[in-house]
This record gives structure tokens, C-alpha cells and sequence, in this order.
């Protein structure tokens, strides 16, 4: 089975192109909702969590200490650092696991994940797909999707490489400008997927 991954900087629309994969019949591993669950749920990351950053990291109903936890990372890279590298080994685990739950007869799967280069799990893909938009689509977008103002998005957008870094890196791109079909180009890749697995 051949596995894909696909990411694309905030406001990008990858969420909404692996939908269309979804309804082709593709299975999508969604890494940043996964890390989201199993900071909650994984034993051995809650303690490497705790131990990095104190009893406070969590609220005493178990859930995660949002605020308390953005506080300490959003501003401070090396606390950044450290959070990812508890987080990162513990969603490729996951990634694992979950392709062991996946039909034989599917072709191929996905792994969208915003940091998919910086993490360096693009390198458990076979091939990966970069979803782009212009910065003042993606900055609109996110400003109406989460109420937050341009500069607040845009302090987002500088701690995620560029556009210009990924494309380096990815094996195809869709563009998201809202002037070429999505769809058309997901089809496009759905059936070079499906050839490569022949």
C-alpha cells in the first residue's frame, strides 16, 4: 500500500482537498488531530509532558492545559522544540497502528499534516502532496475560519516553513486559488496513485 502525505501552510485548504480523497474511497490519517487526542490519551506522552513542563500542562478533569501549554511554546522555539519532539515520535506510533487498521485492497492512504516536512515524517510517505494558496487567500481564510486578526494569522504563517521550502521538497502540488478546479486536480493524482500501485 502505497502511503501519501499531504500538508500545505495554514489557510491552504488541505483539510478540505483530503475530503475529496475521503469520498474516492481513500482512507486520511489526520496527524494534527490525532497529536490533539493522544496528548490526552497516550500514557507515555502525558508523563514526557508533565515532566517537560510541569503539573500544570494538564487541568485536573485530564484534558490538556490549552492555554497554559500555548503560554509556554508559542513564544519560546526551543520550548517549541521540545513539545514536538514528544508529540511527533508519538503520533508516527500512531500512524503505525492506524495503517494496520486499513483494508488490504485499499491502493494507497494519507497522512495530512500541517508540519509533515518539519517533523520530517514526509519521509514515511512514498510520494507527498503540497496543497498552496496565495498568502492573502490563506491570511482571509483563517482570519473568517478562527475570528483572528491578519497579524495574528500571519505570526502563525511565520512558524510554518514557506510555500516556496515545501515546494522544494513535494513530489506534486495542488494549487487552491480558488481560479483552478480542486477537484479536477485530485482526480488527476487519484489516478496516477492508483497507476503507481499497478
Amino acid at each position: 500500500m502505497i502511503k501519501i502525505g499531504i500538508t500545505g501552510g495554514i489557510g491552504s485548504g488541505k483539510t478540505t482537498v483530503c475530503r475529496i480523497f475521503e469520498k474516492l474511497g481513500i482512507p486520511v490519517f489526520y496527524a494534527d488531530t490525532v497529536a490533539k487526542e493522544i496528548m490526552i490519551t497516550d500514557p507515555v506522552l502525558r508523563e514526557g509532558i508533565i515532566a517537560a513542563f510541569g503539573k500544570e500542562s494538564y487541568e485536573l478533569s485530564g484534558k490538556l492545559n490549552n492555554k497554559y501549554i500555548a503560554q509556554l511554546v508559542f513564544n519560546d522555539k526551543q520550548e517549541l522544540e521540545k513539545l514536538n519532539g514528544l508529540v511527533h515520535p508519538a503520533v508516527f506510533r500512531a500512524f503505525e497502528s492506524w495503517l494496520e487498521t486499513v483494508p488490504a485492497d485499499v491502493p494507497y492512504t494519507l497522512k495530512e499534516a500541517a508540519l509533515l516536512f518539519e517533523s520530517g515524517s514526509y519521509q514515511m510517505c512514498d510520494r507527498s502532496i503540497l496543497v498552496t494558496a496565495p498568502a492573502d487567500v490563506k491570511i482571509q481564510r483563517v482570519m473568517e475560519r478562527d475570528g483572528v486578526t491578519r497579524e495574528q494569522v500571519i505570526a502563525r504563517m511565520d512558524k510554518q516553513l514557506s510555500d516556496d521550502e515545501k515546494n522544494k521538497m513535494a513530489d506534486f502540488v495542488i494549487t487552491n486559488d480558488e481560479s483552478q478546479p480542486v477537484i479536477l486536480q485530485v482526480l488527476e493524482l487519484h489516478h496516477q496513485f492508483i497507476n503507481l500501485t499497478k
